[in-house]
């Protein structure tokens, strides 16, 4: 099979597969879809609220592009997704198109781009109906011609970088700017090029392309609201997430030092030999990569808000690394033993999830664990034993057959989270909130969150719903753990209990 048709497979399994059949997940999927819909309500395309309140997290492209697939394909979990699936799967194919004008053995090129594919942090982002995929696009495809304008200093390249930073501080800010711009600098002065950085950053046709991009929508959002979006989104979210803790989402120095195995899997194997290639070749792009990834690496471990998929900015050379040097691994079985170990895993969750339900202390999690007990039983059982046979195949062949063990153990991964693992946790986690919403549309009374902030309930009940105590008449949609708060904040109130499924409850105060 040629190999670009091997792309098609590739994105369909590590970015399609479960896309249109999954709920959205909660919590990011349903603040942005959310958002989005009450952009397209209001017809306000500027700024975005969530449960009519401001919502300022993000610029304003990726809602953008949103509502132009739920136009396109209606509000279906697909259509909020699209845009995602799409994007990841350009990043895949910006990936492999630089590592195919650099492959210096076959194989090289298709295992950078299944490295994006099946990814277990890349895969994820490109199912997330979030901004993550589209700035990985545009992180990536800034950086990587950059490198090129290091080359051959063509106008073209030049401009595209531009054109990608420009659509990156619409997707989410300076973080486009920031990173390809300080790794292009670390590594031009390393290289003693420095005046060839500078005549780029100096160039006025980009800084006018990017003017361009950004301008309407700034001038647009201090005309709508006085700038109070931008200064909420420059101090709190870029500066304030940078130096304080935001949602709980602290770590340490090492977070991303231990998270990286588990970012990259099934690769998890490949990363040492990617490293060491890397550092001894020392050719240019190697030394790019180096700088790229490592600037990344130290900026986000010196964050307070650390979240997983941040350091995917600065995967995309390490992706292009895993091509060029995957043929250096000695212990090839040993390198596949990460991805073998999490199919042991989810081949054992029927057997952990009753323990693991017993043992949960709060009513919302028991409540999510015992449900999926009953998803995960006779057909999820022989689909998760077939993936674990596929992946023992893989670590048969990975002498011999290297890249094809390697992507095979990676289209496995990607089959079994994405087409059985992940819908079935889906059913327990996220369908009970999808159904009390229903419910709640079904019944026409006002209705709020109480003490909870799950926001797909918003999307599927098709209304915005504000988070405060319910009033007379009203219902209230909330986590099982919520219910004794509620019983003792309003102890003469008549409560009905409406629906109940999973660790959510929808309750009726009638008095």
């Amino acid at each position: 099979m040629p190999e670009r048709a091997w792309l098609v497979v590739f994105a369909a399994l590590g970015f399609l597969l479960g896309a249109w059949q999954v709920p959205l997940f909660d919590l990011d999927e349903g603040a942005f879809s959310e958002a989005t819909l009450e952009m397209i309500d209001s017809g306000n395309y500027v700024s975005t609220t969530l449960n009519g309140e401001p919502r300022y997290d993000k610029p304003m492209l990726s809602y953008w592009l949103q509502a132009a697939s739920v136009h396109l394909l209606g509000r279906t979990e697909l259509a909020f997704r699209l845009p995602s699936i799409l994007c990841a799967t350009l990043w895949m194919w910006l990936i492999y198109g630089f590592a195919r004008e650099r492959e210096r053995e076959r194989g090289e090129a298709l295992v950078a781009a299944g490295a994006v594919a099946f990814g277990l942090m890349s895969s994820l982002i490109g199912h997330a109906a979030t901004a993550d995929a589209l700035l990985n696009l545009l992180i990536a495809s800034a950086g990587l011609d950059i490198f090129r304008w290091y080359e051959r200093q063509r106008r073209a390249t030049l401009l595209r970088v531009y054109l990608a930073i420009g659509l990156g501080l619409l997707a989410k800010g300076p973080v486009a700017l920031a990173i390809p711009g300080a790794a292009s600098l670390l590594f031009f002065v390393w290289q003693g090029r420095f005046g060839l950085w500078l005549r780029a950053v100096l160039d006025p046709r980009g800084w006018l392309l990017m003017i361009a991009i950004v301008a309407p929508w700034v001038l647009a959002s201090i005309h709508h609201d006085g700038g109070a979006f931008l200064r909420h989104f420059l101090l709190d979210h870029n500066v304030g997430r940078y130096t304080e803790t935001m949602q709980n989402h602290g770590g340490h120095w090492w977070f991303y030092l231990a998270t990286l195995p588990l970012i990259v899997l099934p690769f998890t194997g490949v990363l040492r030999a990617a490293f060491a290639g890397a550092w001894r070749e020392s050719e240019p792009f190697d030394r790019y990569a180096l700088v790229w990834f490592a600037l990344v690496l130290l900026l986000f471990s010196a964050s307070a808000t650390q979240l997983p998929h941040y350091l995917l900015y600065g995967c995309t050379p390490l992706f292009v690394l895993f091509g060029r040097h995957h043929a250096r691994v000695r212990w090839r079985r040993v390198a596949l033993l990460p991805p073998l170990l999490l199919a042991i895993v989810l081949c054992l969750l029927p057997w952990l999830l009753p323990a693991l339900a017993a043992q949960a202390h709060r009513a919302y999690e028991r409540g999510v664990l015992e449900l999926a007990v009953g998803q995960f039983g006779a057909t999820y059982r022989v689909w998760a034993l077939a993936a674990l046979l596929a992946m023992l195949v893989a670590l048969i062949v990975a002498p011999r057959r290297w890249p094809a063990a390697l992507l095979l153990a990676g289209g496995v991964q990607a089959a079994l989270l994405w087409g059985v693992a992940l819908p079935a946790f889906a059913e327990a986690y996220q369908r009970p909130t999808q159904l009390a919403a229903y419910k709640a549309r079904a019944l026409g009374l006002p209705t709020v969150m109480y003490r909870t902030y799950l926001p797909t309930f918003s999307v599927y009940r098709g209304a915005p719903t504000p988070q405060r105590a319910p009033q007379p008449g009203e219902l209230a949609f909330i986590r099982a753990d919520r219910l004794p708060t509620l019983q003792k904040e309003f102890p003469q109130a008549e409560l009905s209990m409406e629906f109940q499924m999973g660790g959510v409850l929808l309750i009726r105060r009638r008095s």
